[in-house]
């Protein structure tokens, strides 16, 4: 057993309260007796963070290009950066494309069997988020089976062919390509015009993918959705959670149908994306974004909500829930990101004070690591 004494406590029903949290078989219980006490003067008790969506794991993997490093070495290190950062539970997304190399099938096996391997391990709950590339047909049977039997957490639509086949023509960008799939340039070109060919038979696919998923209750997102036309068909494919939109009117349209909308942490702390996107901050302020995501980097999900309130869009207890409770039900969790009774116990201590917030320690499912808290 253990007691959280001492801490401003995120209440379930929102805003800060002093009083001790208790935990107890890798729950928060009513009360403890005996057992241990943690002091959290100074400190935030709040919900361990779900990350929906985080692919930095792919530079452990990879930290050059062409030169990759074993999985579990890259797996173990990615999983002490997330809990030092206050992510308690991650969905990795591992895009399986078209394409050979980092994102082809060779890499998503190897990494589903090492998380295999490496359960109990771990100290982050971590899952798989299946990001499919809609023109990767040969992957149909394979995928709709995986599904079927458990293996996917998350299953993402992605369609990003379009998009390299035309920066594919500028000799540069085509590098960056070929290189991430391990071919030569003329070899990559070859498979894009072999894989176009495909394009009339995608729509069916999407459906029958889409048909396995609500099968199997997996929850689905739709990534990098570039116009109206795109919600609605993603919609009309059980994905009620819009990834990342390209266009503010994709974010309203989702927000006002009640759906969940994630955009991208480290967009908040940069002021903007990095890509032209609708600015995550922006969209905060305007009650279009539910969900904040590490996306590409891990440390970003912590400092998010509290740049947010900083800025005055939100203050930190409607900010954090961003990256905690609204996560949790998107994906489908009911038993975490939020400091209730009979809640899985992932706990977050923050000392706010200094330039820069940090972790002082952490619970995951009750295992307690320390930080730097006496």
């Amino acid at each position: 057993m253990l007691t959280i004494c001492g801490g401003r406590v995120l209440s379930p029903e929102g805003g800060f309260e002093r009083r001790d949290l208790a935990v107890a078989g890798g729950r928060i219980v009513d009360a403890a007796v005996g057992g241990e006490v943690l002091d959290a003067s100074g400190l935030l008790v709040l919900p361990g963070m779900v990350d929906i969506h985080g692919d930095a794991f792919e530079r452990q993997i990879m930290p050059r290009p062409g030169v990759p490093f074993p999985l579990d070495v890259a797996l173990l290190d990615t999983d002490r950066q997330m809990a030092a950062n206050g992510i308690t539970t991650a969905y990795h997304a591992v895009t399986w494309s078209w394409e050979p190399g980092l994102r082809g099938r060779g890499t998503l096996v190897a990494l589903m069997a090492a998380l295999e391997a490496l359960e109990g391990r771990l100290v982050v709950d971590t899952r798989l988020h299946l990001r499919i590339e809609t023109y990767n047909l040969d992957a149909v049977d394979e995928l709709c089976g995986w599904m079927g039997a458990g293996k996917v957490d998350l299953l993402a639509f992605n369609d990003h062919f379009e998009e390299i086949y035309e920066q594919c023509r500028d000799a540069e960008k085509i590098g960056k390509y070929a290189e991430r799939a391990g071919l030569a340039h003329d070899a990559f070109l070859a498979l894009l015009e072999e894989v176009r060919k495909g394009a009339p038979a995608v729509p069916a696919a999407m459906r029958r993918i889409a048909a396995a998923a609500e099968a199997a209750g997996v929850v689905r997102l739709a990534h990098d959705e570039e116009t109206l036309e795109d919600r609605s068909l993603y919609r009309s494919l059980g994905a009620l959670i819009s990834e990342f939109p390209e266009i503010v009117p994709v974010a309203r349209e989702a927000a006002a149908a009640g759906e969940a909308v994630v955009f991208g942490a480290p967009n908040v702390l940069r002021g903007g994306s990095h890509a032209g996107c609708p600015g995550a901050a922006e969209m905060v302020r305007e009650g279009l974004c539910t969900v904040l995501a590490s996306d590409y980097y891990y440390p970003a999900m912590l400092l998010a909500p509290f740049r947010l309130a900083e800025e005055g869009i939100l203050g930190l207890e409607e900010a954090w829930p961003l990256v905690s409770a609204n996560p949790a039900r998107a994906a489908g969790l009911t038993d975490r990101g939020t400091l209730a009774e009979g809640a899985r116990a992932d706990i977050l201590l923050v000392d706010p004070a200094g330039p820069v917030p940090r972790p002082a320690a952490l619970l995951a499912a009750g295992r307690l690591l320390r930080f730097g808290i006496a």
